[in-house]
């Protein structure tokens, strides 16, 4: 299953995947409102369950910020947390389901330029979201996605409260963490062999916990309060601990929940495991049926010891494969050590500034949504950039699904369009019009070809060719047929053109 040589690099990986984790599984539960180690439970159950079930080489599955104001709706109309629970086990048996019937495959209709402007995009939102973090303005929920917040404010207005508040120690570790990263950016630095073994983003956020330490003891004007820090729960205490309660199975209310809870969850994990697929330097497609499978299985697991719903997260994934993450033993590592750091140190988790994770997400989401790749999407053509262009906006300005929703439309256009343009070409010399029809010819192109003959002036002269077609749709079929009648009161000569190897029944030539 691991290979020898990735061990190394997968461990690496992990510890900076667990970094990124951490803020993200307690600020998603805190948005949620459900109780705070509900997000530790599900980065658990993503890491060890789906992690080893999963197919995917670099995925990383946990609570998903997509699903926060479904999950806060649903434990207000269940009334409790509990009984939503119970909805969960449901959703999770429902996408094994989903799974077993192949249901995966609908992720490969998502069209590569959509992917990309989805990456694009979650770079853009990370910077933007992360930024009042860094400077200690730590009013939103870390892991927010969504344009509009639950602080009232939206992802740019956010920004402008920067200025009048901030916290001094929070930007000096902040410094401190970018300095770091940008000096472990130079291609030297990457060539050292202390690096290859200790990752660069550890030592950042290592620094930043010690500058914390520092101001705490020594320096009262730089010194962080608890709400800029990570607050871990204390999961020893087990009245920490809910479970479902499954008196309410019956409840019809529980399964439309458990319904949307699976049809949502699956939709954002087919999405982010086409964009991880996409992001891995080796290019290995993951199986997405039996990825559905393995996310069932996890939320049946983290619904069953209280935890929120799993699905595969981009910025997790991303962050994985940027820390050079090569198998799923670093996304297995990160939920094992979410188990022993949570259990054995959280004082010393505690201690770790929210605003050294900023910058470290910030670094990640620059690399989402590099330059680069905006010039190499516009040379690809109108019908490339400007779906990748309308999917960031979308996302950037509503949520996920939404935005790739929105980009969809867009794509499907252009698909159209171009289906439209190759199905019907004509050419024409003087009074003589050869019509040719290719490929699949839709009733989309009826409105086209009944207007072109409506232009051939009278006495004129035109060859229907419809050997190379492999579908003609109905209506196209009677407009031809219509059209056969009406050339006769225009004086229009039309000639059906007939071929034995025809793939259409229509223009194959009978033989005698």
């Amino acid at each position: 299953m691991f290979k020898k040589d990735s061990i190394s690099a997968d461990f690496t990986a992990s510890l900076v995947v667990f970094f990124v984790a951490l803020p993200l599984c307690l600020g998603i539960a805190l948005a949620s409102g459900a109780p705070i180690i509900s997000g530790l439970i599900a980065g658990i159950a993503g890491g060890l369950i789906v992690g080893f079930l999963s197919g995917s080489h670099t995925s990383v599955s946990g609570p998903a910020a997509g699903l926060t104001v479904v999950v806060l709706t649903a434990i207000d109309q269940l009334n409790g947390f509990q009984i939503f629970l119970c909805a969960l086990v449901i959703a999770g048996v429902i996408q094994i389901l989903l799974g077993v019937v192949g249901a995966g495959i609908i992720g490969n209709f998502v069209p590569s330029s959509v992917i990309k402007g989805m990456l694009a995009a979650i770079g853009i939102i990370l910077i933007f979201k992360q930024l009042p973090h860094a400077f200690g303005y730590d009013k939103d929920y870390e892991g927010d996605e969504s344009f509009e917040q639950l602080d009232h404010h939206n992802t740019f207005s956010e920004l402008l409260e920067l200025g009048t508040h901030f916290t001094l120690g929070a930007v000096a570790i902040a410094i401190i963490t970018f300095v770091v990263l940008f000096f472990g950016e130079n291609k030297h630095v990457k060539k050292l062999a202390f690096f290859k073994l200790v990752p660069i983003s550890l030592i950042a956020i290592v620094l930043g916990t010690v500058a914390n330490i520092i101001f705490d003891a020594f320096c009262e004007p730089l010194k962080l309060e608890l709400e800029h820090l990570v607050q871990i729960p204390n999961v020893l205490d087990k009245s920490n601990f809910n479970f479902p309660d499954f008196s309410q199975i019956s409840n019809t209310l529980v399964w439309v929940v458990a319904l949307k809870i699976a049809l949502v969850a699956s939709l954002e994990t087919l999405l982010s495991i086409e964009a991880t697929d996409k992001l891995d330097p080796d290019k290995r497609i993951t199986p997405t049926s039996r990825e559905l499978l393995a996310q069932g299985a996890g939320n049946i697991f983290s619904g069953f010891i209280g935890g929120l719903p799993v699905t595969a997260v981009i910025v997790r994934s991303s962050a994985n494969i940027v820390a050079g993450g090569k198998t799923k033993l670093s996304t297995i590592l990160h939920g094992l050590m979410l188990v022993i750091f949570v259990l054995l140190f959280p004082q010393l988790l505690n201690k770790i500034p929210l605003s050294a994770l900023a910058v470290l997400l910030i670094f990640v989401g620059f690399k989402l949504t590099k330059p680069s790749l905006y010039i190499q999407q516009c040379k690809h053509g109108l019908d490339q950039f400007l779906p990748f262009i309308v999917t960031i906006i979308a996302i950037v300005f509503s949520d996920l699904l939404i935005g790739v929703g929105i980009g969809l439309f867009v794509s499907f256009f252009f698909i159209v369009r171009s289906s439209f343009q190759r199905a019907v070409s004509i050419t024409i010399d003087g009074k003589n019009f050869l019509i040719k029809l290719k490929g699949n010819v839709s009733f989309l192109n009826k409105a086209f070809l009944r207007e072109k003959f409506e232009s051939i002036p009278e006495e004129s002269y035109m060859i229907i060719d419809g050997t190379g077609a492999t579908y003609i749709d109905k209506d196209i079929i009677e407009l031809l047929d219509d059209l056969q009648e009406l050339s006769t009161h225009r004086k229009i000569i039309i000639e059906k053109k007939l071929s034995n190897s025809s793939l259409n029944p229509y223009f194959r030539q009978i033989k005698n």
